[in-house]
């Protein structure tokens, strides 16, 4: 469309044709409507710059939480998957680790930490997630073997029990936090992973979901904790239902203050 068959338009039809202008030529597009010099006309360029410069910068955001995954692969690699763990702070409960591997053309938007994440966020991610990767597993260990092994162990446990869970097979592993021993597999610990790698970020995430809506079922077996809201976290409420009831069969014993009621 000619720049003067622009400038003739009404803001309202200008701003329709934006919205259905292909985010490829939306720039050539305000290129010619930076030409109207209309109070309004500058104030819709100016919000279309700025979507596009948030969609870009969030694609570099997400480009490089590749990084570590193409790492690998340029090692020789081709099956890598990312693990991650979620329950290791709560008083009750197991602690669940996920393991994803994606591929290359996957279609996470706004995907990072689960900490991060709304919970609609986090359940849109995790069907997206389980619908596109090319395996996913999910483990728990729980409040017994956590009790017997210590959190550590347990987490490094569920972690390989995702691992060796996954459909496909990975060849290589992306490890939140610190080395995990008991993965046996070619692997790379990386601190603060979920924020860092897209395949630990999606195994954080399903995680998550999963332990949540584990938790929610376990609020309706013991509604007098609250684990719907707190999921087994020492909330100020959560410790004062102990206190007044005592713990129940979910409850890590060997977590403070539990371990001091025996």
């Amino acid at each position: 469309m000619e720049i003067q068959q622009l400038q003739q338009m009404k803001v309202k039809e200008l701003e329709s044709l934006l919205q259905q202008t292909a985010e490829q030529t939306l720039p050539e597009l305000l290129m010619k409507l930076q030409q109207d010099e209309r109070r309004s006309v500058q104030n819709l360029i100016q919000r279309y710059q700025c979507q596009l410069e948030k969609k870009e910068k969030e694609r570099q955001r997400i480009a490089a939480m590749w990084q570590y995954e193409q790492q690998v692969k340029a090692m020789g690699y081709t099956m890598v998957a990312g693990t991650d763990e979620v329950g290791r702070g709560p008083l009750a409960g197991p602690v669940v680790a996920a393991a994803v591997i994606l591929p290359e053309d996957v279609d996470l938007p706004e995907i990072k930490d689960s900490k991060k994440l709304s919970e609609k966020q986090r359940i849109q991610l995790d069907k997206l997630i389980k619908e596109q990767a090319v395996a996913w597993a999910i483990a728990e260990v729980d409040e017994k073997t956590i009790d017997a092994v210590n959190i550590l162990e347990a987490s490094r446990l569920a972690m390989r029990r995702a691992v060796e869970k996954l459909p496909q097979s990975a060849d290589f592993v992306l490890v939140d936090g610190l080395p995990n021993p008991q993965i046996t597999l070619p692997a790379q610990a990386i601190v603060k992973g979920d924020n860092k790698s897209i395949s630990i970020a999606a195994a954080s995430i399903i995680a998550k979901v999963y332990r949540d809506h584990l938790m929610d079922i376990y609020d309706k077996e013991y509604p007098a904790y609250g684990f719907a809201v707190n999921k087994g976290y020492p909330t100020e409420a959560h410790l004062r239902a102990i206190a007044d009831v005592g713990p129940c069969a979910i409850h890590r014993m060997s977590f403070r203050p539990l371990s001091e009621l025996m």
